[in-house]
């Protein structure tokens, strides 16, 4: 833990549904450090929950229905400094150019190593927070 870290009031993660155990898994990585999961279906599901709360972070999955990169294109349209990461069944170079052509911060690759995506966020929130919220 960073000495003299500012304290986040409310920790919001926004991420796509899946049919998959998904949100259930990120459930157990942000339940314990007070984070709390909101899940869209649709691109227009993303902005509407970020109009109205506080969203830190975003995980789009480019299989998710709308797609993943489209999806990421609607919400820079109002929220162009949303920081993003993209889960990916595909991480061709097409992909990830695509994505840093979207400032996305990182591309995990599907099936997803949750101690991967931990260190993803706990990179984010250092960098974008100075938190430390999602370290060991």
């Amino acid at each position: 833990m960073v000495l003299n870290e500012p304290k986040l009031d409310e920790v919001n993660v926004l991420a796509s549904g899946a049919n998959w155990c998904w949100p259930q898994a990120l459930h157990r990585i942000f339940q314990p450090r007070g984070v709390n999961l909101l899940v869209a279906e649709n691109a227009g599901e993303f902005v509407n929950i970020i109009k109205r709360k506080r969203i830190h972070t975003t995980i789009v999955d480019m299989d998710c229905k709308a797609g993943g990169l489209s999806t990421i294109k609607v919400i820079r349209i109002d929220y162009p400094m949303q920081p993003c990461i993209l889960l990916s069944s595909e991480s061709c170079q097409t992909v990830l150019s695509k994505a840093l052509g979207l400032d996305v911060f990182s591309v995990i690759d599907k099936p997803v190593d949750m101690s991967i995506l931990r260190e993803q966020l706990n990179r984010l929130f250092i960098k974008k927070y100075s938190s430390s919220i999602f370290a060991d």
